[in-house]
């Protein structure tokens, strides 16, 4: 977990485990830098502060704060962002691939909220200087809509919506193999993975985490998927479908780099999109509905992999599958019907 978060703990089935181990667990944090919260303040318990060595009792709230790292200063920039929508309250921002969304080790600078800092505009204060005004976020390889707040009680509103569910993130993956059936349920916790921290996992003690998957059309040797996220894990979407054996193309992180010549896809580049983003206005409780068409480098992959080379130069492939259709069980079109 990066400087600048807060997060906190019910005890339940963790009753009886040390309090530096609980933290650790919870935060995806090593033991010493659960120990050094503790000792710093930085972890209460029911309102009061304990020894690492405290053992955690049922019901017991933990209340943990990390926080920013010292004497890093984010620097505003002028780099060029893509903004679908825009008030006094919020904007939507159609984020390229490549761009890291905030500032943290080894990208303190280039990022989404350097650029945002940089157009002079205000944000949001409620996730801390590096995370200014951002409501959610979006892989560095990943492309698509992304939701930044411009005042606190905007971004409270959109929180509290995204936590319930209120917040439609529907999401474009072309995966390696073929699905089951047309439409498939993921639903297991992340967490880091313990041999590897810069990579998540299914860990049975993790968070909790759901995604729906729809089957839009079947190809050769892939398959078009529409996401829909119930929760907002970090690498969510690829660590489901790594863990049913359909990795997203182009990822190679989560085993599905191979074959990226075949795939047609640039380097460190992976299939997947945030393509419909769906929301009340936090204001004025109107319906914001936006859609982002596939990006040139994902038209051609499409194309590449369909059979189907129109596509690459079609406005929005994705109404060809009716990625767009309201009806959750849409099933598959085969390509032999196109």
């Amino acid at each position: 977990m990066s400087g600048g978060a807060e997060f906190q703990i019910t005890v339940s089935e963790d009753a009886g485990e040390r309090l530096d181990l609980l933290v650790a667990r919870h935060g995806s944090l090593s033991r010493t830098q659960a120990a050094t919260l503790i000792a710093n303040g930085h972890v209460q318990v029911n309102g009061g502060r304990q020894k690492a060595s405290y053992r955690a009792e049922a019901g017991d709230m933990v209340q943990v704060v990390v926080p920013p790292p010292p004497g890093r200063e984010i620097v505003p920039e002028q780099i060029p962002l893509d903004i679908v929508f825009e008030d006094e309250h919020l904007l939507v921002v159609d984020k390229a691939a490549g761009m890291v969304v905030h500032p943290a080790p080894g990208n303190w600078s280039g990022t989404l909220v350097n650029a945002l800092m940089g157009r002079g505009e205000p944000l949001a204060e409620g996730g801390g200087e590096d995370r200014a005004g951002l409501v959610h976020r979006l892989d560095k390889d990943t492309s698509g809509l992304l939701v930044v707040a411009k005042t606190d009680a905007s971004h409270r509103i959109l929180s509290t919506a995204l936590a319930a569910r209120q917040v439609t993130r529907r999401y474009v993956a072309l995966c390696w193999g073929h699905l089951a059936a047309d439409t498939l349920t993921v639903d297991k916790p992340i967490a880091r993975d313990p041999r590897d921290r810069t990579r998540m996992a299914i860990v049975p003690t993790g968070k909790a985490a759901r995604t729906d998957f729809v089957r839009l059309a079947r190809f050769d040797s892939v398959d078009l998927l529409r996401a829909h996220l119930h929760s907002g894990r970090t690498h969510q979407i690829r660590v489901h479908l790594s863990s049913v054996g359909h990795p997203v193309i182009g990822d190679d992180t989560y085993g599905g780099g191979g074959g990226r010549k075949l795939a047609a896809l640039p380097p460190r580049r992976h299939f997947l999109h945030a393509a419909w983003l769906r929301f009340k206005h936090p204001v004025s409780g109107q319906v914001i509905d936006l859609r982002s068409p596939l990006p040139d480098d994902l038209r051609r992959s499409l194309a590449t992999l369909s059979d189907m080379p129109e596509l690459a130069t079609h406005q929005d492939p994705l109404d060809v599958f009716g990625f767009y259709r309201t009806d959750e069980h849409s099933g598959a079109r085969e390509a032999a019907s196109e």
